[in-house]
């Protein structure tokens, strides 16, 4: 067997490296903490006030965001040990060029005067993963997904009322409009101890 040549050598030398950044840009985007009896996330990175939605706010329409939280064994295709789905109804103040949002969960949170930064930190900081959701001695992978509600969708069922396999099959779904908010970020393979060990 003729040994593998040098400019094939660069190459899969080049592809590791791209692979291994792209893993290290994954974390930076979603970043998990211990705190207590939860998991809680940050994602610094991460805008979801932008396009179609950031103009009807701006236009004093109320927007909802669907975000969800999954836990797997494995990156793709692992079992799912756990599924947060959380729904963030947004608005807009066109006095005081101020954002507030409520978490429509029980029990409902919310917050007011806050700036589009301030919102979208409030929202990840308000979806929390239970620490008894996540194996103790193996590692996982966390993926969020989010995305805005088109407005003919606002008005359906009361969003309280909606059970978890309703936010599941939203989600399952591709977007009916591409110009609505949508994307999804990683973070893994993680491990409990090692979140536990972060401040």
């Amino acid at each position: 067997m003729n040994p593998l040549s040098a400019r094939t050598q660069a190459f899969l030398a080049l592809v590791w490296i791209v692979l291994i950044c792209q893993v290290s840009l994954m974390a930076d985007e979603l970043r998990l903490r211990v705190e207590g009896d939860h998991v809680r996330l940050s994602a610094p990175q991460i805008h979801f006030l932008t396009g179609r939605p950031l103009e009807r706010l701006h236009n004093g329409a109320a927007v909802t965001y669907l975000m969800q939280l999954t836990v797997r064994t494995e990156r793709l295709g692992g079992k799912v040990l756990a599924r947060i789905p959380v729904r963030f109804a947004v608005s807009y103040d066109l006095w005081e060029e101020k954002f507030s949002v409520t978490r429509q969960a029980v029990p409902e949170r919310s917050a007011s005067n806050l700036s589009a930064t301030a919102v979208e930190s409030w929202c990840f900081e308000n979806i929390s993963l239970p620490v008894s959701d996540l194996p103790p001695d193996r590692t996982f992978w966390v993926t969020l997904e989010y995305q805005s509600e088109a407005p003919k969708e606002v008005n359906k069922p009361d969003p309280v009322s909606l059970t978890l396999g309703s936010l599941i099959d939203i989600f399952s779904r591709k977007p009916r409009d591409d110009q609505e908010v949508h994307g999804s970020a990683e973070a893994g393979p993680l491990r409990l101890d090692d979140l536990r060990k972060k401040k």
